[in-house]
């Protein structure tokens, strides 16, 4: 053979065994990577090609799928009632990642978890039949913390302090999933939902920590209490009224300037809502004592999953007295949202015992046979004494018969609260946010609710805990009390 034929030749099948080695290569150790990148179109068009499973709400879905055409995309996701649930289930979107429930459990509802697959579907390599979220949502729940809040932007949720399900979860402004579904109109959807000041697409009820104002004088006493600072909610305090802020000529006074908050007992400073109380207490029991209990309830959680993972709620480290003292009225850097707020309530209407929120029951296959139960699973923890947890509700059940949480009375119900009219902006030049945690018991049902309104219609000298914030607790806790 001539000796450049001889050459070509090897050089020819040196080329076609690279070629063979970077085939191998891309099939058997890229290939899952290339079949997983977000831009790989085959996967929308299998995720797509059959109806989705559905979250359900009270043994009915809320959530669809319909057929489109002139696509490759054969279905899109529908919604019934989306801003009503949109806190709740997120979105799937042929154009954008799913979010919330759609996107945690997204290959449950794309029949690609492995659970969800029978001996012939192993065989055949075929998707399987999609499976359902069950979630613990009470529509009555939703309904009324949505038509409370209305136009105004601020978010609500309501929690089983005895089971630790999540009745309710709502976010207004909100936006209708719908909008996104479809390749073809969720760009424009999308902008403008992005482009929107009010930020619609923010979760607020789990996703925005904002100043908890007086709300957090819940945990303060909780502190004051199981330290032995004080041993009753009807303890002289030995506040001075003003206070003088440690390390300042700054003077604290309250919001209710013939309030008796000189001296006040726990039970009352709470019933007025008391800063120079709850700031001394937090100077004399010391940033780390109220951390502790902060972080015993929740804050400073980064992990917190409901199964929705939900903003970290912080209590502030390495501060000084004046600043402490601050935090003892839920200013300074101190941070929660409307769930970890609800968790206070719950932990101290339980009787001291916090368990582990979550808004879904159980996940199914097509066939409804329980796939994982997440009612079975919760966790237990004993936050405060059951002593400090009675006392706590009887100073909370003061604030509504006779203080400052008169708007969330309920005929027949017991009920306990605490206001909170958090500072919002530089030397509080924005309107104020107003906040409301509470808890209802009767006929062995319970309920626990935290509220927030960022922003209302309602005059500055209007803005209040009790004015805007109550009144939605207070229809959540009926509706979910049956009243």
């Amino acid at each position: 053979m001539n000796k450049t034929i001889r050459r070509a030749s090897v050089f020819t099948l040196l080329l076609v065994l690279a070629l063979l080695v970077r085939a191998t290569w891309v099939q058997f150790y890229d290939g899952q990577a290339l079949a997983d990148d977000k831009d790989n179109r085959r996967n929308a068009i299998e995720t797509y090609a059959e109806p989705l499973g559905n979250i359900i709400v009270a043994g009915k879905s809320i959530t669809g799928s319909a057929a489109t055409k002139g696509s490759d995309l054969k279905y899109k996701r529908t919604y019934t009632d989306g801003p009503l649930y949109a806190a709740v289930t997120g979105y799937a979107s042929q154009a954008y990642a799913p979010t919330q429930l759609e996107g945690i459990y997204q290959e449950l509802l794309n029949g690609t978890d492995s659970r969800l697959k029978n001996v012939m579907d192993t065989v055949t390599n075929q998707r399987a039949e999609p499976g359902n979220v069950v979630t613990t949502i009470d529509p009555a729940v939703q309904k009324a913390a949505y038509n409370a809040l209305g136009d105004n932007k601020g978010a609500a949720v309501a929690i089983d302090p005895s089971t630790g399900k999540v009745l309710a979860v709502v976010s207004t402004p909100s936006y209708d999933p719908t909008s996104l579904t479809d390749a073809n109109t969720a760009g424009s959807a999308w902008t403008k939902l992005t482009k929107d000041a009010d930020k619609p697409l923010t979760n607020r009820a789990l996703r925005q920590p904002l100043p908890p104002g007086s709300t957090f004088k819940l945990v303060v006493a909780a502190a004051a209490l199981e330290d032995g600072l004080y041993s009753s909610v009807d303890d002289r305090t030995a506040s001075p009224n003003p206070y003088k802020l440690p390390l300042s000529h700054k003077e604290l006074a309250n919001e209710n300037p013939s309030a008796p908050c000189g001296n006040a007992t726990i039970r009352v400073a709470l019933e007025y809502s008391c800063n120079n109380v709850f700031a001394k207490m937090a100077v004399d029991l010391g940033q780390d004592k109220v951390r502790a209990m902060a972080e015993k309830f929740g804050f400073d959680d980064a992990t917190q999953d409901v199964p929705v993972r939900a903003y970290e709620s912080v209590y502030p480290k390495d501060m000084d007295k004046a600043q402490t003292a601050l935090t003892g009225i839920g200013q300074f850097d101190v941070t929660a949202t409307p769930l970890q707020m609800a968790m206070v309530s719950a932990a101290i209407a339980n009787g001291g015992k916090l368990v582990s929120p979550h808004m879904v029951s159980e996940i199914t296959d097509s066939g409804d046979d329980v796939l994982e139960n997440y009612d079975d699973r919760t966790d237990t923890s004993e936050i405060v004494s059951s002593s400090t947890a009675e006392q706590l509700q009887s100073a909370m059940r003061t604030v509504v018969e006779e203080g400052t949480g008169t708007n969330a009375r309920i005929s027949g119900v017991t009920v306990g609260g605490k206001t909170g009219t958090a500072q919002h902006g530089e030397n509080n030049s924005q309107t104020p946010y107003a906040w409301f945690t509470s808890y209802g018991k009767t006929d062995g049902k319970q309920v626990a609710v935290a509220v927030v309104v960022e922003q209302s219609n309602a005059a500055r000298s209007e803005v209040s805990g009790n004015g805007l914030a109550a009144p939605v607790a207070k229809a959540m806790m009926r509706a979910a009390l049956g009243k």
